[in-house]
């Protein structure tokens, strides 16, 4: 009995020292890999391992910087690591978020009997592995005092939100009502690409590959959300509100039908090979390579949790949040809105505009939460720059002028100043009456938020995504000039009164977003609580101003002679069924094609061959709409052709 007692003794030795010696030899670098972990250690994001999850400070060992400067390398030498792109966007913050605190408070206040279903609700989503995690153990439901001392709620939307979520059943649960495989962890590469035993080693998880997460239904739990609504003195009616449907959106789309997937746009992938773990040199190297950007449009909140982040406890710098902001910025404006201005025509006391919106995203414009709103600024100017007419401007707390004590209307045609074209969605009550308390909601009064290219309401989900208000009688509203509809477009006329500036007009049109407009906020600043406070504080620090999103300008003579560059341009046909489309310039300007893309921005190669006026361009054979990229006697222009 000694004897085996003995030799377990002496092999344990051995062992230790044999798991010692592995983990201080060196690993391709001066550190050696328990050197390299030590260093990691300091990294500011929480490390937690739960029954089921794990925070995002336990990927970052392998998943965030490589110190050795290998792994999650792309082809220009830059890092573009999960975990760092990651911590700095809405989705990692999302249980941090001040606006998102501040309108849980808001809600409980108005129905204090109703906190708990409330907030686990709110919490399903916003910090999704803390209140899933209660829920599978079988403990009580998650709440926002709960959220303050955990460190996986304070998570957000961390890795396992997404990657560990059941493929069986995405895109068959909405509301926050996600599903998870345990111990499952989910990636974009073939089993036979990978080699599990890391991870399953270290973590405890094992990873393969999962249809799913290259694909929209990731994104479905959380971005169709349907409550219930309660009536004013709190009763619940048994109806429900669509408060988003983003996923449902997009469904209603030619997206979904095209290949054209939510990370497409959130997550751009690039083709450079990456090495995906640090210190694993041997592994081998993947692509194609999705960046974990998870960008939106709301550059407001970035820039308010930026300026806030010590307060708010956030664990990303200054310059990963100017990243992610920057990123935010590019999409909103070059790959969310195309915007033309046109002059229909001119009489003696009359201009007569026309400002055409076409949505370019794969959802509504704005999607999401119903604060958000898109509204065009109309501003015509005579030759001495003194302002004839004005639709849409901001006033000093940065509303619209001339806005409704309500809402503002849908508009097919505007005459007036105190007019403005604003797309939104707006919530009433039992009553019919605006309201912004969500539990309240009960019906869509207005819903003229852009649609997208191929929306349809024969479509099956068109009941999740419902047009309102006078948007549904406007025939310019999502139909193209034969009536049919699909085109993700609308137009705006503008009839101006210009009897006293006989001389030149000069228009500009410009489509603004603003994701926290004042009259959102006003109902909740009635009341008073810590997080709505500090959210009032922090909102009255940040500069609001609501972003540019498209523009365009034109200049008409005395006479009506219309001076812009793409109205020298002739496209068609338009759409184009074999893919071939002529390009003339009649007046013989000299023509440059700079480039085709796909309205995701991605470059694609096309035939070009020459015409005594122009050009013959073939596009590719997949349908959509393809932006075309000109030069004019060196002044740039674009043109859209949709390829059927």
């Amino acid at each position: 009995m000694r004897r085996w007692l003995f030799l377990t003794a002496l092999l344990s030795v051995v062992l230790l020292f044999t798991a010692w010696n592995e983990a201080v030899r060196p690993v391709s670098g001066p550190h050696s890999s328990f050197e390299l972990r030590l260093l990691r250690s300091t990294d500011s994001l929480a490390v937690q391992i739960g029954t089921y999850f794990t925070t995002a400070g336990r990927c970052a060992g392998c998943h965030g910087t490589d110190l050795l400067g290998i792994a999650s390398i792309d082809g220009q030498g830059r890092d573009v690591n999960v975990v760092d792109d990651w911590r700095s966007t809405m989705m990692a913050n999302s249980a941090r978020d001040p606006f998102f605190r501040a309108k849980v408070e808001h809600e409980v206040l108005v129905n204090p009997a109703h906190q708990g279903p409330i907030e686990n609700k709110c919490l399903s989503c916003h910090a999704p592995l803390g209140m899933h995690q209660e829920r599978m153990l079988g403990h009580p439901p998650f709440t926002m005092a709960m959220l303050d001392t955990s460190k996986m709620g304070l998570d957000g939307v961390s890795c396992l939100s997404c990657h560990m979520q059941s493929e069986a059943t995405a895109g068959t649960f909405f509301s926050g009502e996600l599903e998870f495989d345990s111990a499952r962890v989910y990636g974009p590469y073939s089993d036979d690409q990978i080699n599990p035993a890391i991870m399953q080693f270290f973590v405890r998880f094992t990873p393969g590959f999962g249809s799913h997460i290259v694909n929209s239904k990731v994104c479905a739990g959380c971005h169709t959300l349907i409550t219930e609504t309660i009536d004013l003195e709190g009763n619940i009616t048994g109806d429900t509100f669509v408060e988003q449907a983003t996923y449902h959106e997009w469904l209603n789309s030619i997206y979904s039908v095209n290949g054209t997937q939510c990370n497409t746009c959130h997550m751009p992938r690039i083709n450079d090979p990456i090495l995906l773990a640090a210190e694993y040199p041997f592994l081998n190297a993947q692509t194609p390579y999705g960046l974990h950007h998870l960008v939106g449009g709301n550059l407001h909140m970035l820039e308010l949790l930026k300026a806030n982040k010590d307060a708010l406890d956030i664990p990303a710098t200054d310059v990963q949040f100017d990243s992610t902001i920057a990123r935010s910025h590019r999409l909103l404006t070059q790959h969310t809105l195309l915007l033309d201005l046109d002059l229909v025509d001119r009489t003696s006391d009359t201009a007569y505009y026309a400002v055409r919106l076409e949505n370019l995203a794969g959802h509504r414009f704005p999607s999401g939460y119903p604060s958000r709103r898109a509204f065009i600024e109309f501003v015509v100017l005579d030759a001495t720059g003194d302002t004839v007419f004005k639709s849409g401007r901001l006033n000093s707390e940065l509303e619209v002028e001339g806005h409704d004590a309500t809402y503002e209307p849908h508009y097919t045609m505007i005459n007036r100043s105190e007019q403005v074209q604003i797309y939104e969605l707006v919530m009433g009550d039992v009553n019919g009456d605006v309201t912004t308390v969500l539990e309240r909601a009960k019906v869509p009064i207005k819903d003229n938020r852009l649609v997208p290219y191929g929306f349809s309401t024969a479509h099956p989900s068109y009941d999740t995504t419902r047009i309102a208000g006078n948007a549904l009688t406007d025939p310019d509203f999502n139909r193209n000039t034969l009536g049919e509809e699909g085109s993700g477009t609308d137009i705006v006329y503008y009839h101006i009164p210009v009897s006293n500036a006989t001389g030149a007009l000069r228009a500009y049109a410009r489509a603004y977003y603003q994701p926290v407009p004042p009259g959102w906020n006003r109902e909740m600043f009635e009341q008073s609580g810590p997080e709505i406070d500090a959210f009032r504080s922090m909102l009255a620090a940040s500069d609001g101003t609501p972003t540019l999103v498209a523009a365009d300008s034109l200049q008409v003579g005395p006479v009506g002679m219309l001076l812009r560059d793409p109205d020298r341009l002739v496209v068609y046909p338009n759409p184009t069924t074999d893919g071939w489309v002529m390009i003339d310039v009649p007046d013989g300007g000299r023509l440059e094609l700079k480039g085709v893309q796909t309205i995701a921005g991605e470059n694609v190669p096309v035939r070009i061959e020459p015409r005594r006026q122009g050009l013959r361009v073939q596009l590719p054979n997949t349908t959509g709409t393809y932006v075309l990229l000109f030069h004019i006697d060196g002044r740039p222009v674009i043109k859209r052709v949709v390829r059927r």
